[in-house]
């Protein structure tokens, strides 16, 4: 569990937090620390949740699929991200969508009563958990209305140029790697795979884009 510190200092939830704070607070926290194979589902839509998790190595991804099999991802989890946290806090919240593991990963487990309960003691990191809690989950909500501004495109080319642009921005470079394959950035924008290889085709053609597998560059 201590070789993990480092990675949890640099997480959202433990920003502001030394390792010294950290280690003492995953004993009172319940932290648990749970393997998965690439392929196995971390989570699945319906699941009661209560634990908040960080994902410590690999990548996930929150996905679903409807009745005849029709995939839309819905986020990317990386490395030191936080997920499920939503219904964790809530009631009885069923999960809605399932966690997919697309690598091999290792998931850190928080009970989320033992988060958001500040100790008998008060301590001044626990309160800033608490408080950096809110603040990712304030970034999520930020996160999830820029993929509904991709998705309110009209057209594949305009929900294309809207996300490409805005990694370009997020990576400050026109020069960038994506985390999806094709077929996951097409679940992604939820378009047509073959029509949306055809519009990435058609704008490399007419000089606005070039690409290789992940890496794309715009012109």
């Amino acid at each position: 569990m201590k070789k993990y510190i480092p990675i949890l200092k640099e997480t959202q939830l433990f920003s502001g937090i030394s390792e010294n704070e950290i280690e003492p607070m995953l004993s009172c926290l319940q932290a648990e620390v749970r393997s998965y194979k690439k392929g196995e589902y971390v989570l699945s839509q319906g699941d009661s949740l209560s634990y908040i998790t960080v994902l410590l190595e690999g990548c996930l991804h929150v996905q679903k699929d409807d009745y005849w099999g029709n995939r839309s991802i819905v986020n990317v989890v990386g490395e030191g991200d936080m997920f499920g946290e939503a219904y964790a806090i809530a009631d009885d919240a069923r999960l809605l969508n399932d966690v997919l593991a697309v690598e091999d990963c290792r998931v850190i487990f928080f009970d989320v009563k033992r988060v958001i309960t500040v100790c008998s003691s008060a301590c001044r990191f626990h309160s800033m958990v608490v408080q950096n809690l809110f603040f990712a989950i304030s970034e999520k909500n930020r996160r999830l209305v820029q993929k509904i501004g991709h998705m309110s495109k009209r057209t594949t080319r305009e929900k294309l140029i809207s996300y490409l642009s805005e990694e370009a921005s997020k990576q400050q470079s026109s020069t960038f790697l994506i985390p999806f394959n094709r077929q996951q950035l097409a679940d992604f924008l939820c378009v047509d795979r073959s029509a949306m290889s055809n519009e990435l085709c058609k704008m490399r053609n007419e000089g606005l884009i070039k690409f290789e597998r992940k890496q794309f560059t715009l012109l």
